[in-house]
């Protein structure tokens, strides 16, 4: 009753993606480009498994590597190359093609977009400034520059007076309103 072992078959599309996992591009490592790829065709999209990217993706990923900073490669050619696969998404090999073609057509060299974009670190937001709000606020909320009404509001210091700055209080000394000489008449006369 001995049996023959037989050899665990294993399907050929998970050896072709190890060998892709393996295999070094034009001197650049694959799996920190691929690694790259995946994180940003999952960017943005909740049920992508990381196996297919879109244009907007793409151009996300670009931008966030500084691809468009020369002015060599732009938005419309990236769209225009991206129509060419004739699909919405488009997985890791077709868009190594993608960039190939894009390469060749804008003359710019392809290890070098590769390797910005392996190295530009994981998707997100890149900065945020808050330069142009926090001056547009202080500006807003400068109280030396209120004028009319709005200047009464407040005291020299730029504190509000509260009830005093919103209502006109009668003053009852008898004196009217904006008379600079209060208490100074003199009652021995």
């Amino acid at each position: 009753m001995s049996e023959v072992a037989k050899p665990a078959e294993v399907p050929v599309a998970e050896v072709a993606e190890l060998a892709l996992n393996d295999k070094p591009e034009n001197g650049e490592p694959a799996g920190n480009f691929k690694d790259s790829f995946k994180a940003f065709s999952k960017f943005g999209d909740t049920k992508s498994d990381g196996k297919l990217i879109t244009l907007s993706q793409s151009d996300k990923w670009m931008k966030q590597a500084k691809i468009f900073e020369n002015k060599k490669i732009t938005t419309t050619d990236t769209g225009i190359h991206f129509k060419k696969l004739k699909s919405l998404k488009v997985g890791y090999l077709d868009y190594n093609k993608f960039l190939e073609d894009l390469a060749t057509t804008r003359k710019v060299d392809l290890n070098e977009i590769k390797t910005k974009m392996a190295n530009c670190g994981a998707p997100g937001v890149l900065s945020v400034s808050a330069g142009k709000a926090a001056a547009t606020v202080s500006r807003l909320t400068d109280t030396t520059k209120y004028t009319g009404s709005h200047k009464e509001r407040f005291d020299d210091s730029g504190k509000g007076k509260g009830i005093a700055g919103r209502k006109n209080l009668v003053d009852g000394s008898g004196y009217v309103t904006g008379y600079q000489h209060k208490d100074t008449y003199d009652n021995s006369h």
